[in-house]
């Protein structure tokens, strides 16, 4: 299993080195030393600690969909013409920008600071890491 250092576990789950040092303390996390010697944590339970943590308010408008990726948040932006809109929602510490028509932003009533729900149903996904061996 891959060992992530503090400092960028901390980045990865935006609290502070500090706080997973005392999650290491307390058993929240198990202490395991990198190649270098430095505290670390296993990747695959940081993983599991980061699904924890990271569990959204539930969508109040829920329906049945088979859109698996929803993020509940809040409306921080909203720049509109005659014809098309952008809407940005904060869903936690992730940042999504919707592109629409200004009809549907009058019609869902949207607002700045306005609760809402991103849905997003995607055929592709990319996903890249550092040690990535090239494109297959």
């Amino acid at each position: 299993m891959p060992s992530i250092r503090v400092s960028e576990a901390a980045s990865f789950l935006g609290v502070s080195d500090d706080t997973i040092r005392r999650w290491t303390e307390n058993g929240s996390l198990t202490p395991v030393k990198d190649d270098a010697g430095r505290l670390a944590v296993d990747g695959l339970e940081l993983a599991r600690h980061a699904q924890k943590l990271a569990q959204l308010p539930d969508d109040p408008h829920r329906t049945g969909s088979s859109a698996r990726n929803r993020f509940v948040g809040l409306v921080t932006g909203i720049t509109m013409d005659t014809v098309m809109a952008q809407v940005e929602l904060q869903c936690g510490p992730f940042r999504v920008v919707s592109l629409m028509s200004s009809e549907a932003v009058r019609e869902l009533g949207l607002e700045l600071g306005s609760v809402a729900t991103a849905v997003v149903k995607a055929t592709t996904v990319i996903i890249e890491t550092r040690q990535g061996k090239g494109s297959a």
